[in-house]
């Protein structure tokens, strides 16, 4: 009986050390691509991150966060190289591709403030799920401006509003708990079905969520009314009228009111109407109003 215990404690011992010694491994190469990717991020170079690890996930992020970084360059090369087009629509999504390397820096430093494995495989998949939105975001940059220089159709297929926006929404949960926004939603019965690009729609809504939250002054509201009619709104005091009325102005930003919207709603409008929709803007007692109709 003696021994059989032995040996489980044995065999115990053994497997937490090797637990030990890969958590260590994975917090090495976790430091390595922090460190790497903002120094990347901070300078003009055409380095990739390099891990020590040879944990498969560790690897398989890192293999994702190097493909966003030559797609990004890819785009600056683009932008570079006088391509007008293309360098408009960066310059103004540029800011929604802070958001998730942002969010991928932050819970890397999560990660490194942890001695919970459990926490750290968990801190990761989100991590992933930033690359991933990064991944599309990128993709979606790369469509929109095919169709603004060529003039491609876009692919509707039949979807579900309501669907569309609750999963947005939920996505948001985090953020808005950490905003310490509580939204008011209110989202009809009835499902409506529009024919629109998926990714078109959802990158619309994700865009005009973003910049609702980030320059909000402490609330949101969203409505979707049984005739397809979607409403955001958020109370932003540093705004008025005249600024409003410019909102979906390419070539113009709220820095002339010292502070950058960011909002990048001439995409928005851009992208609703190749879906045949409608989206306009106004300012009600100091609240800013999208609307949109599809």
């Amino acid at each position: 009986m003696d021994v059989w215990l032995y040996l489980i404690i044995g065999i115990l011992l053994v497997v937490i050390i090797w637990l030990i010694l890969k958590l260590a491994l994975i917090k090495k190469s976790i430091k390595e691509i922090s460190n790497q990717t903002s120094d990347i991020l901070s300078k003009d170079t055409n380095n990739l991150i390099t891990i020590s690890s040879s944990d498969s996930d560790v690897a398989e992020l890192t293999k994702k966060l190097n493909k966003e970084l030559q797609e990004l360059r890819t785009q600056k090369l683009y932008y570079e190289n006088g391509n007008q087009g293309l360098k408009e629509q960066i310059t103004n999504i540029s800011h929604d591709m802070r958001t998730p390397l942002t969010a991928i820096k932050g819970y890397v430093e999560l990660i490194n403030q942890t001695q919970d494995v459990e926490k750290q495989k968990e801190y990761l998949k989100i991590v992933e799920k930033k690359v991933n939105a990064l991944t599309v975001l990128t993709e979606q940059i790369f469509e929109f401006s095919k169709i603004v220089d060529r003039n491609q159709k876009i692919k509707k297929e039949k979807y579900c509003i309501n669907n569309i926006l609750e999963e947005l929404l939920v996505s948001y949960y985090t953020i808005l708990n950490t905003k310490k926004i509580i939204p008011k939603i209110e989202i009809c019965d009835k499902k409506i079905y529009r024919n629109v690009d998926i990714n078109i729609i959802t990158r619309v809504f994700d865009n005009i969520l973003s910049n609702a939250i980030k320059y909000s002054d402490g609330d949101l509201e969203v409505k979707l009314e049984e005739n397809g009619k979607i409403t955001f709104s958020n109370t932003a005091k540093t705004l008025d009228e005249v600024t409003v009325k410019k909102i979906f102005n390419r070539y113009y930003t709220v820095e002339n009111a010292k502070k950058s919207t960011g909002l990048g709603l001439s995409i928005a409008k851009q992208l609703i109407e190749m879906c045949n929709g409608k989206i306009s803007a106004k300012y009600v007692d100091g609240k800013l109003i999208i609307e949109i109709e599809l």
